[in-house]
């Protein structure tokens, strides 16, 4: 394991620890602790965020693994909900996961809380109008994310609001990959897509509920509605009295910074950097600083999806990166256990980032994403294990056999990686 520069290391204390045994093999074996326990989190923020991704001190985070932790916990924040509600997703669809989120919502606005849904129209474009008529009957104000009109031309179309936001009572907020569907349900209720999200009480709920406003009066020209929530009583606290914990994380809403940051990591990496990506399609910077990343031996592992996509052709435009990221000594897993919809990654199990925006083009692009970003080991290390135990369910690709894969396959790999940018 490198050492930092001399000079470096003195001005910003960060001394690495000592090695300590791996706890449990796997495919993917354990590494030691990158830093000793006693260095600051706002160090590790310096050192693995760019100077003008500002942290936000004093958040309490747990992630949740799935619909089966996520959609509990939602709905049991929104049935506590006294204030407001604000929900942001690209799909809000009308199974029965959309009914009973659609539910809750309906008995909170009655109960006189404050709602705003924002679905994507195109995402949501299966729903039932009705569903949302009846949820705006009964006190949800509930909006479509630019709807589908030809007059506006294709730019309009493809820029889309990929976010997945929910805050509650600027209390407490939930960003991540899962939207509202039964996508997310666990097997035998829904189709049990694997996805990650992150639960926040702390200053880094107001910035979520920001973008989500910010959002809110773009689209509608809603500009009063600061002055009326203050009228209301509801401004929210000041952040110094939000603090929940000792978390720091930055909210990155800006598709560059976003993936900026993913470089930065990455180039920082001193021992791993997992990530686990349902769409991976990355362009020329991020496959040059993965493959540095393994030449400078750090264990570089990625988390694909095999086979069961919902988007088959993005899969196939994907392969087409496999033999040269492994010729570099990047690890690839493939998850065979259904659609994988994660967007995470985590770095010398220090540095992560969970939400909707994926390693592809469309989100680098076009879409609105947003992402939570930290350096704290021990939500670090939670997301690491959580990698680590996928990967126990997956198929590693072996390099020897990827290369016989038959003749039309790497074809079809070939012609969709040139039309990569439009999938």
């Amino acid at each position: 394991m490198r050492e930092l520069a001399g000079e470096e290391r003195q001005s910003e204390g960060l001394v690495p620890a000592a090695p300590r045994p791996a706890r449990s093999p796997g495919p993917v074996p354990e590494h030691a602790p990158v830093w000793s326990d006693g260095v600051s989190r706002r160090l590790l923020a310096r050192y693995y965020l760019p100077q003008h991704h500002t942290t936000l001190q004093g958040n309490a985070c747990r992630l949740l693994r799935d619909g089966v932790e996520a959609y509990p916990e939602m709905l049991e924040a929104i049935r506590r909900a006294r204030r407001s509600i604000r929900l942001e997703t690209y799909m809000f669809v009308t199974d029965t996961v959309g009914e009973l989120f659609g539910q809750a919502l309906a008995e909170a606005a009655e109960r006189g809380v404050h709602v705003k849904v924002l679905y994507d129209a195109v995402g949501s474009w299966t729903s039932r109008k009705s569903f949302f008529e009846s949820l705006r009957q009964r006190g949800v104000d509930v909006r479509a994310f630019k709807p589908f009109s030809l007059q506006r031309g294709l730019r309009h179309l493809l820029r889309r609001d990929h976010r997945k936001i929910l805050v509650v009572d600027g209390t407490v907020a939930f960003t991540g990959g899962v939207n509202i569907a039964a996508h997310w349900a666990p097997e035998g209720q829904g189709v049990a897509w694997r996805d990650d999200v992150l639960r926040i009480e702390g200053p880094a709920v107001h910035e979520l509920e920001r973008r989500f406003l910010a959002t809110w009066r773009m689209m509608f020209r809603d500009r009063l509605s600061r002055l009326r929530r203050r009228i209301r009583g509801g401004a929210h606290a000041p952040r110094a009295l939000l603090t929940k914990g000792d978390v720091g994380l930055a909210v990155l809403s800006s598709r560059r910074s976003i993936h900026r940051a993913y470089l930065h990591a990455i180039q920082r990496a001193r021992a791993s950097v997992l990530i686990a990506a349902g769409y991976f399609v990355p362009d020329r910077r991020m496959v040059a600083a993965l493959k540095d990343a393994a030449k400078r031996g750090v264990e570089v592992s990625l988390l694909l999806n095999g086979g069961k996509s919902d988007h088959p052709f993005l899969e196939h435009a994907t392969r087409a990166f496999y033999e040269p990221l492994m010729e570099a000594g990047i690890r690839i897993f493939e998850w065979r256990r259904g659609v994988l919809h994660a967007k995470t990654a985590v770095v010398d199990g220090v540095w992560g980032t969970i939400g909707s925006f994926n390693l592809e083009r469309l989100s680098l692009a076009f879409n609105h994403e947003v992402n939570a970003v930290f350096a704290d080991p021990r939500l670090g290390r939670d997301l690491e294990d959580s990698f680590r135990l996928d990967c126990g369910n997956c198929r590693e690709v072996d390099l020897a056999l990827f290369r016989r894969r038959p003749l039309w396959q790497k074809a079809v790999e070939r012609v969709l990686y040139f039309f990569r940018k439009v999938l």
